[in-house]
């Protein structure tokens, strides 16, 4: 009965009409169905997602077909999360380390399987070249049209464009990718943040590379994720947002930090989020996420039942993404990790949460042809 009514399920969202539109209207078929198949699970259907997870995890790094949730489940995660943070700059490898060319390969080998990718961008500061984390006030605007370091970013969305379009799957077409740029937006760890440059200025930024790589570079494979970090009422959530025109998913980030008994307060505070970007969501017909969450090296053996599937089940989410598996991290003598892996105290109770009917692992997301 349940692969029947799964069956069902699939063909249904593969056939019927939808009335969604995607912010870029040249977005290619797989990208538009992508979209519209996510639209239609929203209610039922939850894609759980990891950072980086083919590439390594605890005790391990590029090993053929692995990842960490495979390890403890059997399979893959649905969702699979990449950062392209150094792409800016030619350079072979991302922020983490990761091969840009195996990046590559990772994302077309996820499309080929039915499964779904994301990116976001840690980009440097184009101003003075320093990391993501260089907080110099003025920065957006110097790179905006009439800026003095306009120039220079342009050439890095070129290379961004380049990559995107480069994403072509066994049957050769465009890969769909979840595209989150600017992510936590509404914090002030980024150049591009919240202190860091004005409301006016930050929605000129989103909508110049938002029509540049649609309109100069012609890249339609994207599907905008407008995230964000802390807010407390939709007036916050939206004040830097570009608009309906230029956004296809509503999000923001959410971490776990402290001791377990902090679970209950990001429980809420979680629940809070979720209730005001779905109600915003439902009168500008979007999706929404939790674009990134975690609690880092899951110290509460039953965080995934107890604290993290209560504080978006209520919700149409659409996909939820645990930050990277590093393990040990010699220059911090510290574990850095946010999915369990076998042996794990949280092991148990995180296969009932992905055993959960609503939570979507690989091979059922590969039965739902997202693409088709």
């Amino acid at each position: 009965m349940g692969k029947l009514i799964l069956a069902l399920l699939s063909l249904s969202i593969c056939r019927e009409a939808s009335a969604q539109r995607l912010a870029d209207s040249k977005a290619s078929i797989e990208t538009k169905r992508l979209y519209e198949n996510l639209f239609r699970l929203k209610d039922k259907k939850i894609l759980f997602g990891h950072q980086d997870a083919l590439a390594y995890g605890y005790g391990w790094k590029y090993e053929e077909g692995r990842s960490d949730i495979k390890d403890l489940t059997g399979e893959h995660p649905a969702l699979y999360g990449w950062d392209i943070g150094g792409i800016e700059h030619g350079s072979p490898v991302n922020i983490d380390s990761v091969p840009f060319s195996k990046m590559k390969d990772y994302i077309r080998a996820v499309y080929d399987r039915g499964g779904v990718n994301t990116i976001s961008w840690h980009l440097d500061n184009p101003v003075n070249g320093k990391s993501s984390w260089d907080t110099l006030p003025g920065s957006v605007k110097k790179i905006l049209p009439g800026g003095v370091k306009h120039s220079v970013y342009n050439e890095w969305l070129d290379r961004v464009a380049e990559f995107m379009k480069d994403l072509k799957g066994s049957d050769g077409k465009s890969v769909p990718v979840l595209f989150r740029p600017f992510h936590e937006l509404t914090g002030s760890w980024f150049w591009w943040g919240k202190k860091q440059c004005s409301p006016e200025d930050f929605k000129k930024l989103w909508i110049y590379t938002f029509d540049y790589l649609r309109i100069r570079c012609d890249v339609h494979n994207l599907i905008y994720v407008y995230n964000t970090a802390d807010f407390t009422s939709p007036e916050e959530f939206l004040e830097r947002y570009p608009g309906d025109k230029y956004a296809d998913i509503l999000s923001f980030d959410a971490y776990q930090f402290g001791p377990k008994e902090n679970g209950s307060a990001f429980r809420r505070d979680t629940e809070s989020k979720m209730a005001i970007i779905a109600g915003l969501a439902k009168t500008k017909s979007k999706l929404i996420a939790l674009a990134e969450t975690g609690y880092e090296t899951i110290p509460d053996p039953v965080w995934w039942t107890e604290i993290l599937y209560p504080s978006i089940s209520s919700y149409p989410v659409s996909f939820v993404l645990m930050w990277r598996n590093a393990g040990f991290r010699l220059h911090n003598n510290d574990y850095h990790y946010y999915a369990p892996y076998p042996g794990h105290s949280s092991a148990a109770d995180f296969l009932k949460f992905v055993n959960n009917h609503r939570m979507v692992l690989e091979k059922e997301v590969s039965m739902l042809n997202l693409y088709k």
